[in-house]
């Protein structure tokens, strides 16, 4: 039996494997190689088993890499294939997180049986999410619905808004579509009222630093421009110690030679708000990254997050 050429590490949803195999398929398709050579290889996380508290009770973005992260330090895998929005800003060392394929749309999507749009939602109506940022900017434009923890992968929360456990979800567009299900949404959020979160609709690539074999095979499906947005975002992540516990949303865009970065964090209760946009070279992705989130931070105050 041949050896795999490659071993792509993920986790087990259907998100997660329908990620691991779109880049299994380009790097195939680059360089000329089988596809069922490329080893996809299925790696339970603590995130994954832990479903009855919210993440950052728990242990926060880190709790579905850890195991995955293990497996590629101890060389039981040769990459792993994140959803770049789960990817906490420090790695372990001896990682790096710096292939991304081309980024899909940013935007958040509503979904419900009982109503069009958020703003068509009755008050007192449950909406669920488990993402701390959808709760504070639900709460920012309806502050009289009933926001809930509201967690597992895509298929059990539609499962569960069937059932009626809440009145409406939120999801990320990007994943949908990734899935071949975009046409469940209800309505699609204008991202200028509702932010994404950073790293949003970018699949990340982790690989082990100075790996140079793995490196030159996926350079050819590297796309450059979402690598510079996301290194402007993680940045400002990273200034803000941005983690599973704080609100917080933050898009960068390339133009030409350009960038331009909108940060914005929030309340838990989404009635306090500080939000700020920055511009300069793409070039200087990291510094302007750094700069907006230091100056957010700034704004907010010590205290800013201590309500979480």
């Amino acid at each position: 039996m041949q050896s795999s050429l490659l071993k792509i590490g993920t986790r087990g949803s259907p998100l997660a494997l329908a990620q691991a195999h779109e880049v299994r398929d380009r790097i195939a398709a680059a360089h000329g190689m089988p596809a069922d050579g490329i080893e996809i290889v299925v790696i339970s996380t603590s995130g994954d088993r832990i479903l009855d508290r919210p993440l950052a009770e728990v242990g926060g973005k880190g709790l579905f890499t850890k195991e995955i992260e293990e497996a590629l330090l101890d060389g039981g895998i040769d990459l792993a294939v994140h959803s770049s929005k789960d990817m906490p800003t420090e790695l372990p060392s001896g990682l790096v997180l710096d292939h991304f394929l081309e980024r899909e749309d940013v935007r958040d999507v509503f979904i419900s049986r009982k109503a069009t749009t958020l703003q068509d939602l009755p008050a007192g109506a449950v909406v669920g999410t488990a993402s701390l940022r959808r709760q504070a900017l639900v709460r920012r434009l309806r502050p009289d619905l009933d926001v809930v923890t509201y967690r597992g992968n895509v298929q059990s929360r539609l499962r569960k808004l069937d059932e009626g456990v809440v009145d409406a979800t939120l999801l990320a567009l990007a994943g949908l579509k990734r899935l071949g299900m975009a046409d469940v949404a209800t309505s699609i959020f204008d991202p200028v009222s509702f932010p994404p979160a950073v790293g949003q609709g970018a699949i990340g690539i982790e690989t082990r630093a100075g790996d140079s074999r793995v490196g030159d095979l996926l350079q050819a499906i590297h796309d450059p421009a979402t690598a510079k947005a996301l290194v402007a975002e993680r940045a400002f992540l990273a200034a803000l110690d941005g983690s599973c516990r704080t609100p917080i949303a933050g898009h960068a865009t390339i133009s030409g030679d350009g960038l331009s970065l909108y940060g914005l964090i929030l309340k838990s209760d989404g009635q306090t708000v500080h939000e700020d946009r920055i511009e300069g070279a793409a070039a200087d992705a990291a510094a302007i990254g750094t700069e907006l989130g230091l100056r957010l931070k700034e704004r907010g105050g010590a205290d800013f997050f201590a309500d979480l």
